[in-house]
């Protein structure tokens, strides 16, 4: 089987480089936009009735993937698929960002916590209904966010 990931655009954030970005679209208030090409743009129609959107896109400068690593909130290494730590053998990314607006091909949102130029695979509406879970646990995390500050930002150790 062969899988085929098309970029639909590209992710505009003011982060130019790994260190200092918030780690969480939820820790951050940075301004971004998403840069979609002509031949998707059709495919915006009616998302600007949504708060919020969720940004799938492409960690296009990770390390090389280890199973266990040391994720930014917690001193103990973890299996990778516990975290949300970017160096993975498939780099998936996503943030779910507030919609401000859409300027023809653009979307400016805020939340961003992306590297300027990160490719984008997707868009999906977040839709509270079908995304809030009430009932979720944070395994491990739970602890680490209750001693952590508010916003948490990136180093270098994932990315090149």
């Amino acid at each position: 089987m062969e899988v085929t990931i098309r970029e639909i655009g590209v992710i505009r954030s003011p982060f130019k480089a790994s260190d200092s970005i918030p780690i969480q679209s939820s820790m951050s208030d940075a301004q971004g936009e998403a840069e979609i090409l002509p031949e998707y743009v059709e495919g915006l129609h009616s998302l600007d009735g949504f708060s919020h959107i969720i940004l799938l896109y492409w960690f296009h400068r990770t390390k090389a993937v280890k199973m266990r690593v040391t994720p930014y909130l917690d001193t103990k290494e973890h299996g990778l698929f516990a975290t949300r730590a970017p160096s993975r053998p498939n780099p998936i990314g996503f943030s779910v960002v507030r919609l401000l607006r859409i300027e023809g091909n653009r979307l400016i949102f805020t939340g961003a916590d992306m590297l300027d130029s990160t490719p984008l695979l997707d868009i999906k509406p977040f839709v509270p209904r079908f995304d809030n879970r009430e009932d979720a646990t944070s395994g491990w995390l739970a602890s680490s966010l209750e001693s952590k500050p508010e916003v948490h930002h990136s180093d270098d150790r994932f990315h090149e």
